[in-house]
């Protein structure tokens, strides 16, 4: 069900020096930030060959990222995203395979312009998955 892994998300108390380390110290390609009202976050894209790294910093009072970092205030790894052929399809039959998902099951319009999904961590081994349609 699951496709290629799309991203890595990184929770970061600060934003311009996740990305400027990235860039320096790492030579990686790093995107501009953007913001992304609906879901609380600023985000910032590092293109890999493979893959990509999701930067992720508060966007409001409200954001799901306040509560990670005030327990993690280093920061620390956020979620992993995998892509799915059909949202729909693939929640369906994780729902009927018990998993929760998270937002009430409807797809959300993720960074990527896409619809995504999350899924209950306590499903999962501890880790939040996002499921992004291809």
């Amino acid at each position: 069900m699951i496709g290629r892994l799309n991203h890595v998300a990184i929770a970061v108390p600060d934003l311009d020096a996740a990305a400027a380390q990235y860039r320096a110290t790492l030579g990686a390609k790093v995107g501009p930030p953007k913001d992304e009202p609906a879901h609380g976050v600023t985000v910032v894209f590092i293109d890999l060959p493979n893959t990509k790294i999701e930067l992720l910093y508060p966007l409001g009072d409200n954001s799901p990222i306040t509560a990670f970092l005030a327990k993690n205030p280093s920061g620390g790894m956020h979620h992993i995203c995998y892509e799915v052929d059909d949202i729909i399809a693939a929640r369906d039959h994780l729902l009927s395979q018990g998993a929760r998902v998270l937002g009430g099951g409807d797809p959300k319009i993720g960074a990527h312009g896409k619809p995504v999904l999350f899924l209950h961590p306590k499903d999962f081994q501890g880790c939040l998955i996002e499921l992004e349609q291809a």
